[in-house]
C-alpha cells in the first residue's frame, strides 16, 4: 500500500485485527474471524476502480467479488498457499484430513476467482499459477519490498557487534539456532517469541515493527530465512533497504533478486554454512561495507517504494482498462 501510495494511487485500507499476542487457532479464534467478516461486509466507501485483497485474505476473496461485481476487477495477493503454510510449514493440520481439504479448496478458488494474481517472486507465481490451474499471465510478480518510512534509517552498526534475525510468522527457529550454536562469541538478537533453551549468545526480542528499521541500521550483520522456501525472504528487503549486510539461505527464489555482490548465500537448513558465512562477515570489515552499499543500490534499482510502485500503477491500470 505505501508503494501504490508513492506512485499517486488512492488506497482505502479495510483492516480487522484478529490477533493480540500468540496466534492461536480454536472456538474463540474463529468467532474472532466471523466476527471480522461481519465488520468488512460494510464497506467505508462505493466508488473505488479494483479491489486488492492481501494477506491472508484467502477466504475473504468470495467476498469482495461479489462485492466487486462484474464490472470492477478483484486482484489477489496471496503470499502463499494456506494449505502449504499450514499443514506443510507449520503442521497446524495432517494431510488428508476435512481441514487440510477445505484449505487446499480455499487455496484454488480464492486464485481461480481473481482476476489477476500477485506473488512476490516466480518461483512462487509458477507454484500458485500450478495450483490454481491458471494461465502463468494471470500471476505477474512484484516483489515485497520494504515500508520506507519505517526502514528508512542507514546501516551503521553499534557495539557489541551482533546479529540481527527477524522472525516471520511461523517461521521455523532451529537452523537460526542451530547456526548461533557454531557462532558462540557472536550476539544473536532474534525478534521473535522466545523458545525454551536457546543457545547462551541468543537474545529475544520483543521489538515494535515500529523500530524494526533502527534494529536493522544497529546491527552488524542481518540473518534472513535460512530455510528452503519459494519466497524471497521479508528480512531481506528489510535488510537491504537499511543497508544492512545480509546472510541468507540461496535458494531460487532469493536468486531472482540477490547475488553473491548483494548478499551471502549459503545452502538451505546448512548450519555449519550459516555459522561460517556469519564468521566471514563479522571479521571482515570491507566485505561488510561492500555488501552495504551493493544492497543498497539493488534496493534503490530493483526494491524501492518509487520501482514497485510503478509496477503496482500500471498492474492496476490494465485491470480497470486506463492501458
Amino acid at each position: 500500500m505505501s508503494a501504490q501510495r508513492r506512485a499517486g494511487v488512492e488506497v482505502t485500507e479495510r483492516h480487522v485485527d484478529l490477533w493480540r499476542g500468540r496466534e492461536r487457532l480454536g472456538p474463540l479464534a474463529a468467532l474472532r474471524v466471523a466476527a471480522a467478516e461481519v465488520k468488512l461486509m460494510i464497506p467505508r466507501r462505493r466508488t473505488f476502480d479494483a479491489i486488492v485483497v492481501g494477506y491472508p485474505g484467502h477466504f475473504d476473496v468470495p467476498q469482495a467479488r461479489s462485492f466487486a461485481g462484474r464490472g470492477k476487477p478483484v486482484v489477489f495477493l496471496p503470499r502463499i498457499a494456506l494449505a502449504h503454510e499450514l499443514i506443510e510449514r507449520r503442521g497446524r493440520f495432517r494431510r488428508r484430513t476435512l481441514a487440510a481439504r477445505v484449505l487446499e479448496a480455499t487455496d484454488a478458488r480464492a486464485l481461480k476467482i481473481a482476476n489477476a494474481v500477485v506473488a512476490d517472486s516466480d518461483a512462487t507465481a509458477a507454484y500458485l499459477a500450478e495450483l490454481g490451474k491458471l494461465p502463468r499471465e494471470r500471476v505477474a510478480t512484484i516483489f515485497a519490498g520494504a515500508e520506507e518510512r519505517v526502514f528508512c534509517e542507514r546501516w551503521s552498526p553499534v557495539y557489541p557487534f551482533g546479529a540481527l534475525h527477524v522472525s516471520g510468522p511461523g517461521m521455523n527457529l532451529e537452523v537460526l539456532l542451530e547456526t548461533a550454536r557454531r557462532v558462540p562469541d557472536l550476539p544473536v538478537r532474534v525478534v521473535a517469541p522466545a523458545r525454551a533453551d536457546p543457545p547462551p549468545n541468543v537474545e529475544w526480542l520483543a521489538t515494535p515493527y515500529e523500530e524494526l528499521g533502527l534494529a536493522y541500521a544497529h546491527a552488524g550483520v542481518a540473518i534472513a530465512s535460512l530455510e528452503a522456501s519459494r519466497e524471497i525472504p521479508q528480512a531481506a528487503f528489510h535488510a537491504l533497504a537499511t543497508g544492512t549486510p545480509l546472510v541468507t539461505a540461496d535458494t531460487a527464489a532469493a536468486r531472482e533478486l540477490l547475488d553473491d555482490e548483494t548478499a551471502v548465500l549459503v545452502p538451505p537448513a546448512d548450519a555449519d554454512a550459516a555459522g561460517e558465512a556469519l564468521v566471514r562477515v563479522s571479521s571482515d570489515h570491507e566485505l561488510r561495507l561492500r555488501l552495504s552499499a551493493a544492497g543498497r543500490r539493488l534496493y534503490e534499482e530493483r526494491a524501492s517504494e518509487h520501482v514497485l510502485g510503478a509496477r503496482w500503477r500500471t498492474l492496476l491500470e490494465r485491470q480497470v482498462g486506463i492501458v
